[in-house]
């Protein structure tokens, strides 16, 4: 296992940005989130990133950042240009003008039930063009209900999450570079 010190090391955000419990938000590692990044911008031009703050602001690739939005309901990223409050209670309460105009939609909710992604799955489906990638994270129970809602496969690459006790897989609707090889942080 990575120490705590290695997981934030080459991360600002991770480094600088307190988990909130009452959002039961849980950040991805340094290198969880460094290799997202890469599949993201070698694959995407527009990303919806539902619930990843920590992939949004992780990401290097200045264009693809200015075009993409961040949605969540902590407003402490309320002042960022490209936040979208946005609460999975209610999935369709998007402003029109970002329907369907994501070519990929990143999605770690807060919660693993089905209801919850039931939710988010309406919301990348409102936020999604036609043939629009899909990559997100939760618990390998879920897999059945993810393939039918939205046409997910597990991936090889597990992501860390240095606080969160149980393990997630990474799934998509697409084949992988970075994601279809084992993470070595996670055994």
């Amino acid at each position: 296992m990575v120490c705590e010190e290695g997981l934030t090391a080459h991360n600002a955000f991770v480094a600088r940005t307190r988990e909130k419990w009452e959002f039961n938000q849980y950040w991805y590692s340094a290198h969880t989130i460094k290799v997202m990044a890469k599949e993201i911008e070698e694959n995407a031009t527009k990303v919806a990133f539902l619930s990843t703050p920590s992939v949004y602001f992780s990401l290097k690739n200045g264009q693809l950042k200015k075009r993409s939005f961040f949605f969540d309901v902590d407003t402490q990223w309320a002042g960022f240009p490209n936040y979208v409050r946005w609460d999975y209670n209610q999935p369709l309460a998007i402003d029109e003008s970002l329907h369907h105009t994501f070519d990929c939609v990143v999605i770690d909710p807060p919660f693993v039930t089905h209801e919850v992604w039931a939710k988010y799955a309406e919301t990348a489906q409102l936020l999604l063009t036609s043939g629009g990638k899909i990559i997100l994270s939760t618990i390998r129970e879920n897999a059945e209900i993810l393939k039918r809602m939205l046409q997910v496969e597990p991936q090889v690459f597990q992501p860390s999450i240095p606080h969160l006790v149980y393990q997630y897989l990474f799934f998509t609707n697409f084949p992988t570079k970075y994601l279809s090889v084992p993470n070595p942080e996670v055994p």
